[in-house]
């Protein structure tokens, strides 16, 4: 069965351009740099990574929000990577985002009624106005919305509200593909729950496929049927959710599962090593693996040759010429498998 999206050697680069008038290119800012994944019909894959790795602007890519600089994107089995005019209109209609801030994506001068309705008047679909509003508030009703909030404005309702509102927006066209870039960053803790356990229940629904973008790894682990780790605009590891948390093979993977606070009381005070050091410029990234300056296992090898993504026996496709070893999980503070 062919995959719903596949991205093949995706690369975004911004021009570091200098001068006033005559402004000519003097480098690069290399946010995606050699990036390939497939999403299959109803899976959710999860994109993890520190800020400013390349989770946004990749997600971007697949909406074609920004154009390629190389590489290529095909959706349900067409090549979608140069679509312009209508065809991309149509292409827009079948891949959605639901975005980070719901204070900022919503028009603060129009009702909730007219933000949802918005994708009808664009795709000119629903053209009778009491069919349109009809449909609105069963979308408000889908995402848990009192539907004779119709026509309230969006400072009306809570931060946890306003995502619904972002969330209905999103299915209004019935879109084949949800891409969440960070959708419960910006929630209270008390609402993060609600608003991930309303998307499952959605996607279990509405047969929807997910692309679900986050640097929470427990929210990621409950979301998610694969991962894939971004490090400076590449992926360094990707597979099952229960591969990847159960025995990382990357030491960046490692380091990020390390990091996560624990919940266990019979763990406290356990000594963790946790990665130090700062993200490099994506402007002037490492040679070859991008992670060795940064890596604890790193040797010369690392800064020569760049690893290919390939199978490590774990059941990860995993970027790294000496992957972690059990005791060195253990060394992190990782449970390692009996």
């Amino acid at each position: 069965m062919t995959a719903l999206v596949e991205a093949r050697d995706l690369v975004k680069h911004f021009p570091i351009t200098r001068g006033i008038v005559f402004q000519r290119k003097v480098g690069a800012v290399r946010a995606v740099d050699g990036v390939s994944f497939a999403i299959e019909h109803g899976e959710t894959l999860g994109l993890v990574g520190e800020t400013g790795c390349g989770k946004s602007t990749t997600a971007r890519l697949l909406m074609r929000l920004l154009q390629v600089t190389d590489g290529s994107i095909r959706f349900d089995g067409e090549d979608v990577t140069h679509l312009k005019g209508a065809r991309l209109k149509a292409f827009r209609r079948d891949v959605q985002m639901i975005f980070q801030d719901p204070y900022s994506s919503l028009n603060p001068r129009k009702t909730v009624g007219s933000i949802i309705g918005e994708p009808f008047t664009i795709h000119r679909l629903e053209r009778d106005r009491a069919a349109r509003k009809r449909s609105v508030q069963e979308l408000m009703e889908m995402v848990g919305l009192n539907p004779e909030h119709y026509n309230r404005y969006p400072h009306e309702f809570s931060g946890g509200q306003r995502q619904r509102i972002g969330v209905a927006r999103a299915l209004a066209l019935r879109p084949k593909l949800l891409i969440a870039d960070e959708p419960v960053s910006a929630l209270d803790v008390s609402i993060q729950a609600q608003v991930l356990n309303l998307l499952r229940e959605l996607q279990s629904s509405l047969g929807l496929t997910l692309l679900f973008i986050a640097h929470d790894l427990s929210v990621v682990r409950h979301m998610c049927d694969r991962v894939a780790v971004m490090y400076l605009g590449k992926i360094v590891e990707i597979g099952p959710g229960d591969a990847l948390y159960g025995m990382p093979r990357h030491p960046y993977t490692g380091a990020l599962l390390a990091a996560v606070p624990l919940a266990d009381p019979s763990r406290h005070g356990e000594q963790r090593r946790l990665l130090g050091g700062d993200v490099p410029s994506p402007a002037n990234p490492p040679s070859a693996c991008h992670f060795h300056t940064r890596c604890p296992k790193a040797q010369e090898l690392c800064s020569l040759e760049e690893p290919p993504l390939e199978d490590k026996r774990t059941g990860t496709l995993t970027a790294c010429h000496y992957p972690l070893e059990q005791q060195e999980m253990a060394q992190l503070g990782l449970r390692v498998p009996g």
